[in-house]
């Protein structure tokens, strides 16, 4: 079978977040900027993967491929991918990821005109774009009551397919704005990219599995791993109230769902000195995102670099003495721009190795890859990047 997967706004990102959970299971083709292909024997839960993909925006599978870009054609093949039921209004859309024209709106007339002459009610979803946002996929329900065909452009073929699955935005949404404790103060992290670290650490949920924030906030990381099915969770901070918004968000989720099956132990403390708490050579992985340095206001570089490297240093030698042998660190290092300069904060990380992922990928096509493999995540505009950086303990 051959999956689609279409990515978010950090395809980097999202490429080393699928190949985490999946490893070498599959075969990868990143054939356009927005689109990697997956291929397998085996058959993907899709509904299940992207529940918890916080870069994956679709899945879908190819159903077919043709170098001909004749719309008759083209008809053709989408008339044998599903047959709507006459019962129901079918709603219908395209979305097309390529550069060369293929005149949608003719060939959804096309389409709609072939499905009255077969009596079946429909209506076409269409937007401005020549994609369709998951938004306007999951209002319509297209994916299960109706059909979102996606043509893809590879080379000099075209891919066929249909979405299967489309990321779960308002559960997103509710995890952020719906928790009865947010501190817009101290720089929100988005449940989503909160997903992308957890999977990036690439230990599947078990009993025995430990996982750490150590600078939990309010308690993102911990609560999306919680529902990731993560059963023994470890938070602290520095802030009283953290711990307490953290306890509180994760009772509340917990509640929510029904969720008695984790323990969280969480304690007020600096992180720098977790081993006074958390026995030695005992975590798994520690996922977490330190204090970033000010997001407001004009910074002076020479002083926060230097100010959040010495902190970082700190806490990864802590982390050194809690993480078990072969246990992985993901973790943030900010990316500080103030005018026309950027500041990479790179503590000392002795005793790990930084893991590549990216370079770990056999991909046919590299094209597209950043410079270095870094996993930058950020909009124009933010005064503060995050770089995704996964270690492992040597």
């Amino acid at each position: 079978m051959k999956y689609f997967f279409i990515l978010g706004n950090h395809p980097n990102i999202s490429i080393a977040e699928i190949y985490s959970i999946f490893a070498d299971d599959f075969e990868y083709d990143w054939v356009r900027r927005s689109v990697l292909l997956i291929e397998t024997n085996k058959e993907i839960n899709v509904k299940k993967i992207i529940a918890h993909l916080g870069g994956t925006i679709k899945i879908g599978e190819i159903l077919d491929e043709t170098k001909s870009r004749d719309r008759n054609h083209l008809l053709k093949l989408i008339a044998q991918i599903k047959q709507p039921k006459e019962e129901r209004k079918f709603k219908f859309g395209f979305s097309y990821y390529g550069k060369k024209d293929i005149a949608q709106k003719a060939l959804a007339m096309e389409y709609k005109k072939y499905l009255k002459e077969k009596n079946i009610s429909c209506r076409w979803v269409n937007s401005k774009n020549s994609v369709l946002s998951s938004v306007v996929v999951e209002q319509n329900k297209l994916y299960k009551n109706g059909l979102e065909m996606v043509l893809i452009e590879d080379e000099n073929k075209l891919l066929l397919g249909k979405t299967l699955a489309v990321q779960p935005f308002k559960d997103l949404s509710f995890h952020d704005y719906g928790r009865p404790a947010r501190d817009n103060h101290s720089g929100m992290l988005p449940p989503k990219l909160a997903q992308i670290m957890v999977n990036l650490s690439s230990i599947k949920p078990a009993n025995n599995i430990k996982i750490l924030d150590p600078f939990c906030g309010s308690g993102t990381i911990l609560m999306e791993a919680m529902l990731m099915g993560y059963p023994n969770l470890i938070g602290s901070d520095i802030s009283q109230k953290a711990v307490e918004d953290t306890q509180k968000n994760l009772n509340w989720m917990g509640r929510k769902l029904r969720n008695s099956n984790y323990e969280l132990k969480i304690k007020n403390c600096d992180a720098k000195q977790l081993s006074t708490f958390i026995p030695l050579n005992s975590v798994d992985a520690i996922i977490t995102e330190p204090y970033l340095g000010p997001q407001r206001g004009k910074v002076d570089l020479n002083k926060v670099i230097p100010e959040l490297e010495k902190l970082y240093s700190a806490v990864i030698k802590e982390f050194y003495q809690i993480l078990k042998p072969s246990g992985l660190l993901v973790m943030i290092w900010p990316l500080i721009i103030s005018g026309n300069r950027k500041r990479q904060v790179i503590p000392k990380y002795n005793n790990f190795k930084i893991i590549k992922v990216l370079e770990n990928i056999k991909l046919q096509n590299k094209k597209f890859l950043e410079a270095n493999n870094e996993l930058i995540y950020g909009r124009k505009g933010q005064k503060v990047w995050r770089n995704l950086v996964v270690l492992e303990k040597i």
